[in-house]
């Protein structure tokens, strides 16, 4: 049995699943995207091949096992992206929520069953119908969980705004000991660099006191601030829109002190280097153009 344990964000990692591109599909038609970025890049014809993306996705799994991590891949649909794992579930504490995501997407959850089977079933939990919420919406941290979602009263005209207030309700009747604090983000449809997709992309903690931020991610002033007044200004790293929209935020922490990151962050690397992080620096450009990075391809299981 796997006795999950996941607190925050950044202790040690022991076991992750870690999603696939083989067999990844066809390009989307311009209906099919999903977000954006991806919409970009199926016009522009830019749109990454398969076997750019199974190359990233190994140089992840690389810096696992250079890490010692457990890592589990779905099983293979054929023709299918099951790219990010961090849409389909997560664990807070020792349970595990499947995700409600985009109907089409179910069949993302069955081939990681043969995880779920590992875990003892009283702890796995299943959202009801109307509880909408997405992986890369939720960030434990200690004795606070932090949760992307959007208040817009046009939430249900948005494929973008994945996490509902239902979700973060039932979120805190699901933890009552926990300070479950929500973020209002800002959607786009049409534009990426204005789209949040999920909190990871406007918000990430590193280390055991510090983050990742951009300011212009939040619809309300007073979300952004609550993250400066608790981390302390001087220990976030403020991200520009254009570094955004290339996902800075959505690095990855194996432990407090090693980061993995696209080797193109230079910016951001070099801060983290200047803090006293190991960067983990890995190609991961063609993953990107579909408005997801190195956290949101990994699904943590078990941390210290």
């Amino acid at each position: 049995m796997l006795q999950l344990n996941v607190k925050n964000e950044t202790s040690r990692l022991r076991a992750v699943v870690l999603g696939t591109a083989t067999s990844n599909g066809p390009t989307p038609t311009i209906e099919e995207a999903y977000d954006p970025k991806s919409l970009e890049h199926i016009k522009a014809g830019t749109y990454p091949v398969e076997a750019d993306m199974v190359n990233e996705m190994e140089a992840f799994n690389k810096v696992f096992q250079k890490y010692d991590v457990k890592v589990f891949r779905p099983q293979i649909i054929e023709n299918y992206n099951q790219i990010f794992a961090r849409d389909i579930g997560f664990v807070i504490d020792d349970i595990f929520i499947k995700a409600n995501i985009l109907p089409d997407r179910e069949r993302e959850l069955d081939a990681i069953q043969y995880v779920i089977d590992q875990i003892d079933p009283k702890k796995v939990v299943r959202l009801p119908e109307e509880v909408h919420i997405e992986g890369g919406d939720v960030m434990p941290w200690n004795e606070y969980i932090f949760i992307g979602t959007y208040k817009g009263s046009d939430y249900k005209d948005y494929i973008t705004a994945r996490t509902n207030m239902q979700g973060v309700n039932y979120i805190k009747e699901l933890f009552p000991n926990k300070i479950v604090k929500e973020f209002d983000l800002v959607k786009s449809k049409i534009e990426p660099r204005d789209n949040a997709l999920h909190l990871d992309c406007c918000f990430q903690p590193v280390g055991t006191n510090k983050g990742i931020i951009y300011k212009s991610g939040f619809r309300e002033e007073a979300d952004y601030m609550f993250l400066v007044n608790l981390f302390g200004k001087e220990n976030l790293f403020h991200i520009e829109r254009e570094e955004m929209y290339h996902m800075n935020s959505n690095v990855f922490s194996i432990a407090p002190d090693v980061v993995v990151s696209e080797k193109n962050f230079t910016r951001l690397n070099n801060w983290l280097r200047e803090n006293g992080f190991t960067v983990e620096e890995i190609p991961y450009a063609e993953i990107a153009k579909q408005e997801g990075l190195l956290r949101c391809s990994t699904l943590p299981l078990i941390r210290d």
